[in-house]
């Protein structure tokens, strides 16, 4: 099975992963027109890039400049686009009179990374699985500048950041801890924010309760067990056989792509996904990181079953993997080789 990349030349360019449902879908533009392709785990998935990297525009509107974009920047858009973009942004603090019924979401990455936020109530979930969060638990609900001062008081006084850094976020994923650990941290970071209720958190704002959403397996993070641990120690899991341990994270990416240049191949199988980043086992055995902000406003040329043997044997007889493109340390470092 190979998950769909549509054939260059009708003008649409890829806008990147999108989470509405429990499944990761990537996004196409033309013009005003839009079209998705839903992705699957074990699916293969292969592209060449085409030419030059375009501004995605803002807000549905298509860049005016048709401007060109530097290939390692995650935001794909001109600085005119991402200065519109911004402006009609929750964040941005211009929709005070917006009638929509916010929620505040305590999210956790891994182990010491916690971020309150806020999203539209309508939008459900889709907003922790844009951004990885392995779980989260929601607080409240209210209009919006309730919403946003309670997200400001909780940072405040709990000492959270408004952001993580992305490349923390993946470098975690490769190393969590079990379920019960995962959930023990968001009703840690819960309780300390139900003891600030009415000392700063409006009172529009209507507190939920504690039900921790863990999102590992829609992300296809869980892996095989562990080996037998050493006597005496044991972790107790649902669905685990007894005395067994379980180690739930996605088989460990070391590498992710840097940026696309034209004519770059990516090439693997789906392995799982998170936030933006879909997770490709490659030929040589490894699992590359592909940061689909990277690739917005691209054409991309699918690698079909009529080209697929070819394009993957000239791409492993020069690099020994699937892909062709700038890559780049995960815990650090510098691009290995060059074009890969």
């Amino acid at each position: 099975m190979t998950c769909a990349v549509r054939e260059s030349g009708g003008g649409w360019r890829c806008a990147g992963v999108r989470w509405p449902r429990e499944v990761p879908e990537l996004g196409w533009s033309r013009g005003g027109d839009r079209r998705v392709s839903v992705l699957a785990y074990g699916a293969g998935l292969g592209f060449r890039a085409v030419g030059e990297r375009h501004c995605v525009g803002a807000r549905g509107n298509v860049c005016p400049l048709g401007a060109v974009v530097p290939g390692r920047s995650t935001g794909g858009r001109c600085a005119e686009c991402a200065r519109l973009d911004r402006a009609h942004s929750v964040a941005a603090d211009t929709m005070a009179d917006d009638p929509r019924t916010y929620r505040v979401y305590l999210a956790w990455f891994g182990p010491g990374m916690v971020k309150v936020g806020i999203t539209g109530e309508e939008r459900g979930a889709a907003r922790l699985r844009e951004q990885g969060a392995v779980a989260f638990s929601w607080l409240g609900r209210g209009p919006l500048m309730a919403a946003r001062r309670t997200e400001e008081v909780l940072r405040a006084a709990l000492g959270v950041p408004d952001r993580i850094p992305y490349a923390k976020k993946r470098a975690a994923r490769g190393q969590l801890p079990g379920a019960e650990e995962r959930a023990g941290a968001v009703a840690e970071l819960y309780a300390r924010a139900a003891e600030l209720e009415g000392r700063g958190w409006p009172e529009s704002l209507e507190r939920l309760p504690l039900e921790v959403v863990d999102q590992v397996g829609i992300f296809g993070l869980v892996r095989a067990p562990d080996p037998d641990p050493a006597p005496g120690r044991s972790v107790r899991e649902g669905g685990t056989a007894p005395g067994r341990s379980v180690r739930e994270s996605a088989p460990v990416p070391v590498r992710s792509v840097r940026e696309l240049v034209d004519g770059g191949v990516v090439a693997g199988r789906l392995v799982a996904a998170a936030g933006p980043d879909l997770h490709l086992a490659v030929a040589d055995g490894g699992v590359v990181v592909l940061d689909t902000r990277l690739i917005t406003g691209w054409d991309l040329t699918a690698v079909t079953r009529a080209t697929e043997a070819t394009e993957a044997r000239e791409v492993r007889e020069m690099t020994g993997s699937d892909v062709r493109v700038p890559l780049i340390d995960i815990g650090g470092g510098g691009v290995q080789g060059g074009l890969f």
